[in-house]
């Protein structure tokens, strides 16, 4: 993310995958009454939610290109990151003719 001056809903609202704590989650809800990330820690399966004060509170760090998110009882630190997404379309490939 390269406009610190987003805000973090604005930046979940573009996102397909996050990183919280050092963990990948693709698995996540954002609506009017919470941010809900799930996430597999080996076996152990992992939940954080975030009420919109918190989430408006959030502050990017440029140095880091993330997000610190303080929830109920600790500090996290939050990536929002997008996916790149390929397509099925032949009409987008094009073989050149060998002469």
């Amino acid at each position: 993310m390269s406009d610190s001056n987003q805000t973090l809903r604005a930046a979940l609202e573009t996102s397909d995958m996050l990183v919280i704590d050092g963990l990948h989650a693709w698995d996540f809800s954002l609506d009017d009454v919470q941010l809900l990330i799930t996430c597999m820690d080996g076996r152990a399966e992992k939940r954080w939610s975030f009420n919109p004060a918190q989430l408006d509170a959030a502050v990017f760090d440029d140095t880091l290109q993330s997000w610190t998110l303080t929830g109920d009882c600790a500090e996290h630190r939050l990536v929002c990151l997008k996916a790149l997404k390929a397509t099925n379309d032949d009409d987008d490939y094009e073989v050149a003719d060998e002469a």
